[in-house]
């Protein structure tokens, strides 16, 4: 069964309450995404801390351990620079469990070390999940040799094209920003195509969009 909601160790939990002013000490939001902290999001609690002496996997320097989050929302839509904020503030990989009005859903960059200074964090793309019942099934934790290993395969539940053999998750996560950026040129093009009286110009474009279809077709395969 793959499904993006595990079951967590009794002795992971952790089940804190974060203030948002602590967030906002280390993450320096600007006043619009204040405001969003405010208005989207109800309490934010550190549930689950997955780490050496939690989970019994040894840490390694990608990925000395990885957070739970659990953020109870006032509303269904969360503005993506608001995760941003909480993961600049802390320096782990971070899982966030969204709830509302009964729904669950998991949403996790690709958070890693930067290549030229391991003290300092990129976080680059987001995945997520669907909202699902708060009570659906949930499953084990993956079976991992590490820290790395783990954070690879859960991460990977949440990314909608399937890995190609061999290929590492930071390569994975590329193919799928050029996926997400080949399918938005092809919804503007479309768009344009529909606004576009000129025939001329309407045979120019649908040749572009059959191009980017190609490009898109080979990217998620």
């Amino acid at each position: 069964m793959n499904s993006e909601l595990f079951i967590y160790p009794k002795q992971a939990e952790f089940n804190r309450t974060i203030p948002k002013n602590k967030i906002y000490e280390k993450g320096k939001p600007s006043r619009l995404i204040r405001n969003c902290f405010v208005t989207q999001i109800e309490q934010i609690t550190w549930q689950y801390k997955l780490a050496p002496e939690t989970i019994n996997l040894p840490a390694r320097p990608q990925v000395p351990e990885i957070e739970i989050f659990s953020i109870e929302l006032k509303t269904p839509d969360l503005n993506e620079n608001v995760l941003r904020c909480i993961d600049t503030a802390i320096p782990f990989p971070i899982f966030y469990i969204m709830r509302f009005e009964g729904k669950i859903k998991t949403i996790a960059a690709y958070k890693r070390p930067s290549d030229s200074d391991m003290s300092r964090w990129v976080v680059d793309s987001y995945f997520e999940s669907a909202w699902i019942a708060e009570d659906s099934p949930r499953v084990e934790l993956p079976v991992s040799l590490d820290m790395c290993g783990l954070y690879e395969q859960m991460l990977r539940r949440l990314m909608p094209l399937p890995i190609r053999p061999g290929e590492t998750l930071k390569t994975q996560v590329e193919r799928h920003a050029q996926f997400r950026g080949k399918n938005n040129e092809y919804s503007k093009l479309e768009q344009r195509l529909h606004r576009e009286k000129q025939f001329n110009r309407k045979i120019e474009l649908n040749r572009k969009l059959k191009i980017l279809k190609n490009e898109i077709d080979i990217l998620s395969q």
